[in-house]
């Protein structure tokens, strides 16, 4: 096996080609944070990424983008973003973890959602977790009569909902590849006051998350196209969808609703609609992302397991990284882990956020920051 290291802005088409090879002859690669569009849409924005192309008999076979700082610290590119992380080679690849690690120049290589799949870090995965999806089947005969089948402990309830919606504000409708960039905006405006409100780290005060989701609405490619799904009523938006689509499988990245539209669950509808969508647009399966959530359980047809870890080489860097990282994600998980911890971590997010809030909307306290 050679390894090369290269910038990503050196991307060949052929190797952008064979990568999406890779992808396709094997499904478990079909996510669409895996193709090389998203790895280009993160290095635009991160400047330590790097690509490790792995060749067999001077063919690329395997390709590992990576984020490295100065110490050779390593993270999954994307790392805290992105919901799907592996090296993507071709079927009957083999490879050592060490020898890429050494290749890449890493002392330590961290990951939070590695698929199943990548045996060769398996022994440096520190906790499993289950990561729910939605396998969808096409239905033309109409999103009622879909949400009735697929979900018939719903139906009743969202129906009913959304014909009050369509009473009390306007008729209601759904746009699954909305082009207007405004909305984008607004869908990152809601996000960026949930993740306040929540207590949560507002994603969208990141100038360059910002850049790349903008960036990554503008991709239409075949292995990954920038989906930005819209629920409204009448003229007004109601809720809004941001995440990418390969052939096969959409991911569930950025939801957020009108918090003045609440109580008609406008996030549930969005979720439901946009499977409706994607099924009828040649989707296979919609990655809802690890994390326990009641909208999760209701939704999910399966689970998929993601491994979280360390890959390192004997280095004092990786060592003292690992102490510094593992206890974090250590008592994340456990929290994560336990509803009876959950939930009142929950509530003291909320309460901060609240705060939070509160302060900025009182004079002098300052505005809040609109991305």
């Amino acid at each position: 096996m050679d390894v090369t290291i290269q910038r990503l802005d050196e991307l060949s088409a052929s190797l952008r080609g064979a990568w999406h090879e890779a992808m396709d002859a094997s499904p478990e690669y079909s996510n669409p944070f895996l193709a090389p569009e998203f790895a280009l849409g993160v290095a635009r924005h991160r400047g330590a990424v790097r690509l490790a192309v792995l060749r067999q008999e001077g063919k690329p076979v395997g390709f590992f983008p990576y984020e490295k700082d100065a110490f050779g610290i390593g993270r999954a590119i994307g790392l805290g973003l992105s919901d799907c992380q592996a090296l993507v080679h071709r079927p009957g690849v083999t490879w050592d973890a060490q020898e890429l690690l050494r290749a890449c120049g890493l002392s330590i290589f961290e990951f939070d959602h590695l698929v199943e799949e990548q045996k060769p870090f398996g022994s440096y995965v520190t906790g499993r977790f289950a990561s729910p999806v939605v396998d969808l089947k096409p239905d033309e005969s109409g999103y009622p009569q879909w949400l009735r089948g697929a979900y018939p402990g719903l139906a009743k309830t969202t129906l009913k909902k959304e014909r009050r919606i369509g009473r009390d504000v306007g008729e209601v409708r759904f746009v699954f590849d909305e082009r207007d960039p405004a909305m984008l905006r607004t869908l990152m405006r809601w996000k960026s006051a949930q993740y306040r409100r929540t207590g949560r780290m507002d994603r969208f005060a990141r100038p360059w998350i910002v850049d790349l989701v903008d960036d990554l609405f503008q991709v239409r490619e075949e292995h990954f196209t920038g989906v930005l799904s819209v629920l409204y009523a009448g003229d007004r938006p109601v809720a809004a969808h941001f995440g990418p689509r390969s052939r096969t499988v959409l991911a569930a990245w950025f939801t957020a609703y009108d918090p003045d539209l609440h109580y008609y669950s406008p996030g549930l509808m969005m979720h439901l609609r946009t499977a409706e969508a994607a099924a009828r647009a040649g989707v296979t399966m919609m990655d809802l992302g690890r994390g326990d959530k009641e909208y999760k359980d209701w939704l999910k047809t399966r689970e998929l397991s993601v491994g979280e870890g360390f890959a390192s080489r004997p280095h004092p860097v990786a060592a003292a990284y690992r102490v510094w990282r593992r206890p974090v994600r250590g008592l994340r998980n456990t929290v994560n882990a336990h509803p009876g911890l959950r939930e009142p971590a929950d509530r003291l997010l909320k309460t901060v956020g609240g705060l939070r809030t509160s302060r900025r909307s009182a004079p002098g306290g300052g505005a809040d920051r609109t991305p």
